[in-house]
């Protein structure tokens, strides 16, 4: 009996270390946008194990349609990773941080239900801080912070986009107010840089057609079937990446496509991965990055990715389901 109870109590202790192991984390993403966005999705489903997984919370960007295209993609990605229904999927701002600043006080606005799930999560996260892996737009983060301030010393923000030093890159563009509100403030925040055309950037993890057609085949857990959004029927998330990849624009040579978003969740999973470093925070003027050396706030950088590590690690991820 004793040997048994000794055995118990070992059990539920390596259960309560492997939980506490586990980064809290909400994924804010614009889900319909190009396809890095339901690959980000997938890798976080299938990586239950390291990520302790509060929510999904949606926003819209200028392509992919309004925000309930955006959830639709969300919940149809995750039930093709067979978790329907395991976590929340909540629907946040159409509409951008300026016009929607002034409001967040009000009983309804636009994103509301996004934004307050931000701010309850944040402060449950007692023991660390509530990791907001943001893959789009910032203005539901903009939102929360803006809405309750005292959550600034109880979340990560890492953040998907920037060609810092270089202006443009489709995430900071949708919304720069949200950007340079969240550089005003004092908070953890680290960049995840795109970098188009560059190998320092996010944009040096790419896949080709070739690749994912013959890696991604029949990949993931078999599911009912569900509708694509192109249409078709599809009863695994691999066969889905095929056709998300069969449909969109591919570029260079092999025709690849990179997958931006994927690489924020990697670099959290395991930091060996990417390279990180702390600058003064900048800000963005007219459309470009302007650095303040002098600034006393500082962020992190995140560069020079292993492209083959993260993707193997993503291709392992699904072939574990």
């Amino acid at each position: 009996m004793k040997k048994y109870l000794l055995l118990l109590l070992v059990i539920s202790f390596k259960w309560s270390i492997s939980q506490e192991r586990k980064i809290p984390i909400i994924l804010d993403t614009d889900a319909n946008n190009e396809l890095d966005d339901q690959h980000a999705l997938a890798y976080l489903f299938f990586n239950e194990e390291t990520f302790d997984i509060k929510g999904i919370t949606v926003n819209t960007t200028y392509n992919g349609g309004e925000i309930d295209q955006h959830y639709d993609e969300a919940n149809r990605v995750a039930d093709l990773c067979d978790v329907s229904g395991k976590y929340l999927i909540l629907k946040g701002a159409n509409s951008n941080f300026d016009e929607l600043k002034a409001q967040v006080q009000s009983e309804n606005f636009d994103g509301k239900t996004a934004v307050d799930f931000i701010i309850k999560e944040a402060h449950k996260s007692k023991k660390e801080k509530l990791v907001i892996a943001a893959i789009g737009k910032l203005t539901n983060v903009a939102l929360a912070v803006e809405k309750d301030p005292s959550i600034k010393n109880q979340i990560r923000l890492v953040w998907l986009g920037s060609n810092y030093p270089e202006p443009g890159e489709y995430n900071q563009e949708n919304d720069i107010p949200s950007l340079n509100y969240l550089l005003e403030q004092d908070l953890d925040f680290e960049i995840v840089t795109v970098r188009y055309g560059k190998k320092s950037g996010s944009d040096a993890v790419k896949v080709s057609l070739d690749e994912v057609q013959k890696k991604m085949k029949d990949k993931g857990p078999e599911v009912k079937p569900v509708i694509g959004r192109h249409g078709g029927s599809f009863t695994n998330f691999g066969d889905y990446s095929i056709e998300l990849f069969s449909k969109i624009d591919l570029y260079g040579n092999p025709p690849s496509r990179a997958l931006f978003d994927l690489v924020a969740l990697a670099v959290l999973k395991n930091s060996q991965w990417g390279k990180k470093r702390s600058i003064p925070t900048p800000t963005v003027v007219a459309k470009k990055w302007v650095d303040r050396p002098q600034n006393q706030n500082r962020i992190t950088l995140w560069e020079n990715f292993d492209r083959k590590a993260i993707i193997n690690d993503f291709y392992d991820s699904l072939n574990q389901h």
